[in-house]
């Protein structure tokens, strides 16, 4: 094995490309998830994004990274006005319409008609869902946090209702992505299927590495 060093100094000077490609992937694999709202005016629309990060439990908060909102951003502009939105997983067989949703669509035109998924709603929820998401999450918006060193913006939800395919259902609560093809993402266009290597128990500082392997 050889590593490379790099500094800040190479940073500085890779083409503006390569830097995006290199500190998008090094962080490494990152969940899939499409990004459902809807305008005031009622137009639906989706986003693919791979910043969504859990947030805590008590209560179930989700935080999402936007990139700076010094364009329109649709999904961004819609959570504020409306202040519901949906996150769906993603599965293998439909990683080529996911993809397609980042392109910058017109606020007119539906990504989820320009890109063939279907959206459907629940109950008095106001944010469409990807229907055929085997796992899905409604959210309110609670709080925004400006990140002053590059503009972006922390968006952090409250989910208020989830679904999930009950083939990913442990009985201890863990959802298990990889038992229902969810797939994840490095860098910006790069996707893998997950598959388990292992399960381990709780740590504690008394216990023994040697005995897990």
């Amino acid at each position: 094995m050889v590593l490379r060093y790099f500094n800040s100094g190479d940073f500085t000077n890779w083409e503006q490309n390569y830097r995006r490609n290199f500190f998008n992937s090094i962080g490494g694999f990152k969940s899939l998830n499409l990004i459902g709202t809807r305008s005031v005016e009622g137009a639906a629309n989706l986003g693919l994004f791979f910043s969504v990060a859990h947030i805590g439990s008590t209560p179930p908060l989700v935080g999402v990274i936007f990139r700076p909102h010094t364009v329109p951003r649709h999904t961004l502009e819609n959570i504020y006005d409306t202040g519901f939105y949906t996150i769906n997983s993603v599965q293998k067989n439909y990683i080529e319409q996911a993809h397609q949703a980042s392109a910058k669509y017109p606020e007119s035109m539906s990504e989820f008609h320009e890109v063939g998924l279907r959206e459907s709603y629940h109950a008095n929820f106001l944010a469409p869902y990807v229907e055929s998401s085997r796992v899905k999450m409604g959210l309110k918006f609670v709080e925004k946090h400006d990140i002053l060193a590059n503009g972006t913006v922390l968006v952090v939800g409250e989910v208020v209702e989830c679904w999930v395919d009950g083939d990913a259902m442990s009985s201890d609560g863990f959802v298990d992505h990889a038992e229902v093809g969810n797939v994840a993402v490095n860098g910006l266009d790069t996707y893998y299927s997950a598959s388990e290597i292992k399960k381990m128990p709780y740590a504690r500082p008394k216990d023994d590495v040697k005995k897990f392997s």
